[in-house]
């Protein structure tokens, strides 16, 4: 009597067994149309990944780099170092504006960096390693930012203001592990092997 009420998979009443496999089936048909365009378009085209990721760090690496330049970017800035661990030295021995220049600085030093490891992967390294350890200086702010958990939301992990705007960090970190890691790959390859990539 149970069997007459549901269908072979218990979700329809019996003799609808064919009609709950139509939405199945459309949505297979619809990813398989998907993937086929994506390869088309060239999705695995081999490292296109590894590119893509490091056009994208060199890009930002730019971009944030030459706003340390002003001083509206030096002063948006006083909140991370007063409240950063490992980058609060920078003041006593640079300054506010020399804080922020020495950051743009080191930015566009490893955007070049990174910019060169399309071609040189032994200073593609330098520039990842650079990048993992600024990104390691922001996140560390994170804990020690005041008020950067919503109090009105219940306090963490409700992120506000400094700390949402850090938050990137973790993901750009774990980008530039990405990066140290396939040119750390392709220089220890055996040289055979380096000349595919």
């Amino acid at each position: 009597m149970k069997d007459s009420y549901t269908n072979k998979v218990g979700l329809g009443p019996a003799g609808t067994e064919d009609t709950g496999k139509a939405p199945v089936l459309i949505f297979n048909e619809l990813m398989n149309l998907l993937i086929k365009i994506l390869i088309k378009f060239g999705l695995l085209k081999r490292d296109l990944d590894y590119h893509l990721v490091r056009a994208s760090m060199v890009i930002i690496y730019l971009f944030f780099g030459y706003q340390k330049w002003f001083a509206y970017e030096a002063k948006a800035l006083i909140p991370f170092f007063n409240n950063g661990p490992l980058i609060s030295w920078m003041y006593p021995v640079f300054g506010v504006q020399g804080a922020s220049w020495f950051l743009g600085v080191s930015e566009w030093l490893f955007g070049a960096l990174l910019f060169l490891g399309f071609w040189n992967k032994k200073l593609g390294i330098l520039g990842a390693l650079g990048s993992c350890v600024t990104f390691i200086m922001t996140i560390t702010i994170i804990p020690f930012m005041p008020d950067g958990w919503a109090a009105s939301a219940g306090g963490f992990p409700a992120m506000q203001g400094d700390v949402a705007f850090l938050m990137k960090d973790l993901v750009l970190f774990a980008v530039s592990v990405y990066l140290l890691k396939q040119d750390v790959e392709r220089v220890s390859l055996p040289a055979e092997w380096a000349k595919a990539y």
